[in-house]
């Protein structure tokens, strides 16, 4: 089923596996890792399986994150991960989604755009800082924006409230079954992304109303 346009007057973006692309660092990290063991891996090369394992650790990284905001622990939990992100990674540099550079200016034309992340405050606008993207956005929700984050419709409502406008006439673009969730339960149009996380049977079994495979095919359906 294709996108309402003649709804649409604002966009919610996802960062990690949609804007940023979170997921083939990650395969490069654990790749690299990997590479004193590549004797056991038929093709000498643990990339494959790097890739196996980012995917497969997607749902329960999500239901971890899910039970700790039940148990009001998810701001101890994003505290947890910053840190040891600037203890691993004190100079991380992230990589740009595909297209992001083109797709976003474009969006940011015709609607007011926001994010709303499961990331923490620091490393969102870290990310959005290194790619000058900061500008484009009319409001950035993190994990630790609203009480309660993805796969609550919480963030979602947050955003579109702040941009003014009713959840109905919105759109959640994620790459995960927590993005798609969020957008269901806040009422909004939601787009799925397989250039991320999430495989298109998630996707789907979520209700995603539109399913794509990248920023491109977004551009492309959005008409921008």
């Amino acid at each position: 089923m294709p996108l309402d346009l003649a709804r649409i007057q604002g966009l919610c973006f996802d960062v990690d596996g949609t804007l940023s692309d979170t997921d083939d660092a990650y395969v490069g990290r654990i790749a690299r890792a990997l590479r004193p063991l590549r004797f056991l891996f038929r093709s000498g090369d643990p990339t494959r399986f790097s890739r196996w394992l980012v995917m497969a650790s997607e749902s329960p990284m999500n239901s971890l994150y899910y039970w700790a905001d039940r148990m009001s622990l998810d701001d101890n939990v994003a505290h947890l991960f910053e840190w040891l992100a600037r203890r691993r990674h004190p100079k991380k540099h992230f990589i740009l989604m595909q297209g992001a550079d083109t797709l976003l200016p474009a969006c940011a034309v015709r609607y007011p755009i926001s994010v709303v992340s499961a990331r923490d405050e620091s490393s969102t606008r870290r990310f959005l800082d290194q790619f000058s993207l900061s500008t484009l956005f009319h409001n950035v929700v993190t994990s630790q924006t609203c009480e309660h984050t993805k796969p609550f419709p919480d963030p979602v409502l947050h955003s579109v409230e702040k941009m003014g406008l009713l959840p109905e006439n919105c759109v959640m673009i994620g790459d995960t079954t927590v993005d798609i969730l969020a957008g269901k339960r806040a009422g909004a149009q939601t787009v799925g992304l397989l250039c991320g996380f999430g495989t298109e049977e998630e996707l789907r079994k979520a209700g995603a109303d539109v399913i794509l495979r990248d920023l491109a095919e977004l551009k492309a359906a959005l008409q921008v």
